[in-house]
């Protein structure tokens, strides 16, 4: 049916190209429009409201009305709008949250540098890491190692990091020089008797044969999400990241975590780090570092990353790269209040608290005939899909089912997220146990209608 042209969809669908859309699609049937939001609620020009199940994409930690957050972009606007930080100038949103965020990390950092997307921070850090190799004289290591079905953003660079078909179809990526490896979810990438111990030490194996197959000499890094996200939401198993990390370290290659999606409490630590024991040298942040009041991003690195580059800008006369708006003032001003209200509030623990409440809510759908798997930690959680729980298959059409499911349960007024046949959930820190109780009842309604609908 198409929109009619002059509603707000029609015009939005005649003048607005939406990223991670069918753009055909769009023209016909328009965009669904929100028109405000309330805690962790949006609603839209009906006035018919939606727990926003997603965080948004992953990201309001503090839901979509936390008046301190625009009070704090409200007083740094009347202040100092913009300013930046090129050349050796500054200003102190930037200098504070930077001491702030180092302060905090739950391993050993030196500096931040800030950007304004996760993209934008992976980029950046490829290019830091090219910019070492060279000034170390170790011009051919120069490769990145990440996994399949793991997600680093939409920038050329990033994308290529990205381990998923739609980010690399048509675009002609990814790039030569960055290695793919297996994922860690092992319901889905087991082998037939495989204990998840075994699964754990065939995926290191797999990792150092790629290494010694590549050179360890050409490879800079290995980067990997401690919780795959736009993947599936796929848990590694226990002692994966300690399995890997010692690969790492007898070949003296850097590992970053990308906690674009876990940092700030989701998983029910301060960072996802610190919840797998991870040991990185970088770490890329963004998404609820503001809550996504304000486009923001920050990369953390430690002296090992920092004093060669250090060096190389001294002898060059500066490091040449930065980006017009990193470390904008409010965005920064806005991130110092969020991660105040998150310590202040006591998040985290609720995250922890809360998340354990909505997993066992969640684990019990996995009696249901289409639920293959449910997996997550803290307040990030994924049921993935099946028609064949014994085959683990869904529709013929892979991402049928979970589109379908994803369609019920947005009529039923909760937004979440077919990645395939995964539904993925990944509400603000701030929701309740009553709140959950809602959310469960809606997916387990949305359950039973695909599968009335697909007469099974």
């Amino acid at each position: 049916m198409n929109v009619i042209p002059n509603s707000i969809e029609g015009r939005d669908a005649r003048f607005h190209m939406h990223p991670y859309t069918n753009a055909r699609d769009l023209q016909e049937k328009g965009a669904l429009i929100m028109e405000r939001g309330d805690g962790i609620h949006v609603y839209d020009g009906t006035g018919k409201e939606y727990i926003e199940a997603m965080a948004g994409l992953w990201c309001t930690a503090l839901g979509f009305s936390e008046q301190r957050l625009v009070d704090a972009a409200i007083k740094q606007m009347q202040q100092l709008p913009y300013y930046h930080t090129f050349s050796g100038r500054g200003h102190g949103p930037a200098g504070e949250l930077a001491e702030k965020l180092v302060g905090m990390a739950p391993v050993p950092m030196s500096k931040a540098f800030f950007t304004n997307s996760g993209s934008e921070a992976n980029d950046t850090i490829v290019k830091m890491l090219w910019y070492r190799a060279n000034a170390m004289g170790q011009p051919e290591r120069k490769k990145i190692i990440s996994r399949l079905r793991g997600y680093h953003g939409i920038t050329t660079v990033a994308a290529s990091m990205t381990g998923l078909p739609m980010n690399h179809n048509s675009f002609s990526l990814p790039l030569p020089g960055f290695l793919h490896t297996g994922s860690p979810h092992y319901w889905r990438d087991c082998q037939e008797g495989e204990t998840e111990e075994a699964f754990v030490a065939r995926r290191a194996a797999e990792l150092e044969e790629m290494i010694l197959a590549e050179g360890p000499e050409t490879i800079a890094a290995f980067i990997g999400e401690p919780v795959l996200g736009a993947g599936g939401v796929v848990v590694p198993p226990k002692g994966y990241w300690q399995a890997i990390q010692a690969v790492l370290d007898k070949y003296e290659i850097l590992l970053i975590a990308d906690e674009v999606i876990c940092g700030f409490g989701r998983t029910g630590k301060m960072f996802g780090t610190e919840t797998f024991g991870m040991r990185p040298d970088i770490m890329t942040l963004s998404k609820q570092i503001t809550s996504a009041y304000q486009p923001f991003s920050a990369i953390l690195i430690n002296d090992r990353v920092f004093e060669p580059i250090a060096d190389e800008s001294n002898r060059l006369g500066a490091f040449g790269h930065g980006f017009t708006g990193g470390g904008h003032p409010v965005g920064a001003a806005v991130a110092l209040e969020n991660l105040r209200i998150i310590e202040e509030e006591g998040l985290v623990e609720h995250a922890a608290k809360v998340g354990a409440y909505m997993q066992a809510g969640l684990a019990k759908l996995t009696s249901h005939p289409l639920v293959g798997e449910h997996r997550g930690v803290g307040l990030i959680a994924g049921l993935e899909l099946v028609t064949d729980k014994a085959a683990k298959k869904a529709l013929d059409k892979p991402g049928a089912l979970g589109a379908a499911a994803s369609t019920n349960l947005l009529e039923l007024g909760v937004v979440s997220r077919a990645m395939g046949d995964t539904l993925g959930f990944c509400p603000p820190l701030i929701i309740t146990e009553a709140q959950v109780d809602t959310l469960l009842g809606r997916v387990a309604t949305a359950l039973d209608q695909t599968q009335k609908q697909l007469g099974l």
